[in-house]
């Protein structure tokens, strides 16, 4: 096992990833920016490296200065979170290059599941379903249009690289699609490095149902079932549970079977995720696969008793996995919801200054925090503070805590979605198990939050 691992990260999941190595007695070392140098997760570390000016390519983004701290530091090993570098293949590939361990898959998978069309064609291999759509991109509108008409519309004009809803559009004509196309690709140019763009078919008003794995170096593998991160707003997930208040028994096997399908295809090693559309038939579709910790994970945990941190921690050290299938069991239901310094309005982000904040306690209650009572929200990262996640015996036990938790939950000096949230969970769809990605479009009323 490590000695001494670097958090190539911040906030909330660096203090997150600093609990479990402080449980299993490995120092950390935590990297900050000239923005965070008060932020909690920075004194929680054992070392603590400055890295650069707010700006994330100044500071989070610049490889050179985390390796240089990861050197300095004698890390033997780098937790790269989630977000910010964790997808960055080029990043995994110079930390393993400078003999240092690198805690999540290898480099060329991690390209490889980055590519949105790579990924389609190596899940059709595997044998797991994808959505018809394009094997290649498409370089222009008329091109577009021509493979739109094969696939008939509604169809999702997506950006081949980087995810978070960025260059991704539903388009119903020839004419949206021709709007869509040039803005689309110029925004993934910008974001991600990388214009190109192919069409899927629009599966309409679908769930969105993700399968946890773990798997080793050695060819063992496990799925931990699924989590449903249906309710979303601008694509971003703002409420997950485990597990899927709607799956059938046979749905929920058909879709961890998938699952492991791709990880034995790619050869995959450590924690990751396959991401999944899911119709009202519970005919599923491959998403996306995210090589790395999800931010929903603790609903995982909460439901299994599996420390994700810990089994990425020891998988990447070289041990063998310790649990099989048939160790693994739901117990009760969780449910995590993302709190964000934001308007809840217009989910613009609201950063500034924290003047109190008063946590809710109680059983099976959970706290993620990027923040304490004074803390400076700043304007140059995702508005994310924390994650309120709690877990029941069942789904309306977990319901009701939950409820009663954000009742309880007090920020000041910020606006945020607390009241969203509540709106949200109490609304009688959601009790109901009708989480679906257009649950905020269809039931949010904002004129109605309370200020």
């Amino acid at each position: 096992m490590f000695n001494k691992v670097l958090i190539a990260n911040r906030g909330e999941i660096a203090a997150r990833i600093i609990r479990t190595c402080k449980r299993m007695n490995i120092k950390t070392v935590a990297v900050y920016s000239e923005a965070d140098k008060e932020s909690p997760y920075v004194s929680m570390a054992d070392e603590s490296f400055l890295i650069g000016k707010p700006k994330v390519n100044e500071s989070y983004l610049n490889i050179e200065k985390i390796l240089q701290a990861a050197k300095e530091s004698g890390a033997e090993a780098i937790h790269p979170g989630y977000g910010l570098l964790s997808e960055n293949a080029d990043f995994a590939r110079r930390t393993e290059t400078e003999g240092i361990t690198f805690i999540g898959p290898g480099a060329d998978i991690i390209a490889k599941m980055g590519d949105k069309i790579a990924a389609r064609a190596e899940m059709k291999k595997a044998g797991v379903p994808i959505i018809p759509g394009t094997e290649s991109a498409v370089d222009s509108p008329e091109s577009a249009k021509e493979r739109a008409a094969e696939f008939g519309y509604p169809v999702m004009l997506k950006a081949a690289a980087g995810g978070g809803g960025i260059g991704m559009q539903a388009v119903y004509t020839d004419e949206e699609l021709e709007k869509a196309f040039e803005g689309n690709s110029k925004r993934a140019q910008a974001f991600f490095g990388d214009g190109q763009m192919f069409i899927e078919k629009l599966i309409e008003d679908p769930r969105h149902i993700e399968i946890q794995v773990l798997a080793d170096k050695y060819g063992n593998a496990v799925h931990l079932f699924e989590r449903e991160c249906s309710i979303q707003r601008r694509h971003q997930k703002v409420v997950e549970e485990a597990p899927s208040p709607v799956l059938s028994e046979v749905t929920r096997e058909k879709m961890g079977l998938s699952a492991l399908k791709a990880v034995e295809s790619l050869g995959y090693a450590n924690a990751g995720t396959i991401e999944f559309l899911v119709d009202d038939h519970e005919n599923f579709y491959f998403l996306e696969m995210n090589t790395r910790l999800q931010v929903e994970h603790p609903v995982t945990e909460q439901i299994t008793g599996i420390d994700l941190v810990e089994q990425q921690l020891r998988v990447a050290s070289g041990e063998r996995l310790s649990l099989s299938q048939n160790d693994l069991i739901i117990d009760g239901h969780a449910i995590e919801v993302r709190i964000y310094a934001e308007d809840p309005r217009t989910f613009f982000p609201s950063p500034g200054k924290l003047t109190n904040m008063e946590l809710p306690e109680g059983p099976g209650v959970r706290h993620e925090l990027a923040v304490n009572g004074e803390s400076q929200v700043t304007p140059f990262y995702d508005p994310m503070i924390a994650k309120l996640v709690i877990h029941g015996e069942n789904r309306t036990d977990a319901i009701e805590r939950l409820t009663t938790a954000l009742q309880e939950y007090k920020i000041e000096g910020i606006k945020c979605n607390l009241t969203m949230l509540e709106q949200v969970v109490s609304h009688e769809k959601f009790k109901q198990g009708e989480t679906k990605t257009s649950f905020i479009e269809n039931y949010y009323l904002p004129t109605l939050t309370k200020q």
